[in-house]
């Protein structure tokens, strides 16, 4: 019997993901650790407003993640946003990963516009992606990156900076716009007694974010996770868990098939 996994992506995805990992006939349990909203402040919502009516005009629009393709082309937008970014013939789209691609798909975006890793990348995240479109930015040519925002100003996180450097030593500009807000969710008292159970009793915690890893403990800050058993899909989640005290932590790409295998290969953890 497979160790039960906790899936704690935010909630749309952490759905997806447990109905997927129990399609496998794994045991697996949504507790979001990240909650997701439009964004409310002014000045953000009135960017996110410019931003789509500049679609045309950037070189390239970098989603950071599949919650960053849904809110930009939210369902309560015109349906001429999406046909503004499907006939926007010189601006490319770009995802860090195949979750990201899948929203973009969704959303009514063409798959030969969108520049993302290989199926086999090592990882999926920002410096996966630069190496694919490092030669279409040329002197003079803007990106926009639309991300979610923890706070109003924010710029996104360590990956975003990192490929605005690049983008930037290219010759390059780059906008950020905030499309979603992200902060730390409200766990009610079953989550909470999920999560002290979920520390010792063997369970797998999926883990994809460092901000999710700091949202458990500030949840828990009593709580000694030396028992508890990580799966991380990043070195820095790796890392962030290891700093949180999780006494068994291992690694993997974070495609589905590679982050099931882990989970079902005790010897692993």
């Amino acid at each position: 019997m497979t160790a039960r996994a906790i899936v704690t992506r935010p909630a749309r995805e952490a759905a997806q993901w447990v109905a997927d990992l129990q399609a496998r006939g794994i045991a697996a349990q949504a507790l979001p650790l990240i909650a997701i909203g439009a964004v409310t402040d002014p000045a953000l919502r009135q960017a996110l407003r410019q931003a789509r009516e500049r679609f045309a005009s950037y070189r390239a629009v970098m989603f950071v993640s599949g919650n960053a393709a849904q809110y930009f082309f939210e369902e309560n937008q015109p349906q001429s946003l999406t046909q503004q970014a499907q006939t926007a013939i010189n601006t490319r789209v770009w995802a860090p990963g195949p979750g990201t691609v899948a929203a973009l798909r969704q959303a009514g975006l063409p798959g030969q516009r969108i520049d993302a890793p290989r199926a086999d990348a090592e990882q999926f995240d920002s410096e996966a992606l630069w190496q694919v479109v490092a030669p279409q930015i040329d002197r003079g040519d803007r990106v926009l990156i639309v991300r979610g925002t923890n706070t109003p100003g924010a710029e996104g996180g360590n990956g975003r900076e990192w490929l605005a450097r690049q983008i930037a030593a290219a010759g390059g500009a780059v906008d950020f716009v905030a499309a979603y807000e992200r902060g730390a969710p409200r766990l009610d008292a079953g989550q909470l007694t999920l999560a002290r159970a979920a520390a010792g009793d063997g369970s797998i915690w999926l883990l994809s974010s460092s901000e999710a890893v700091a949202h458990l403990t500030g949840a828990l800050p009593e709580q000694d996770w030396g028992r508890a058993r990580a799966l991380a899909t990043h070195p820095r989640i790796a890392q962030a868990a290891r700093a949180a005290g999780f006494g068994s932590v291992t690694q993997c790409r974070p495609a589905f098939n590679e982050v099931a295998a882990s989970i079902e290969s005790p010897h692993e953890h």
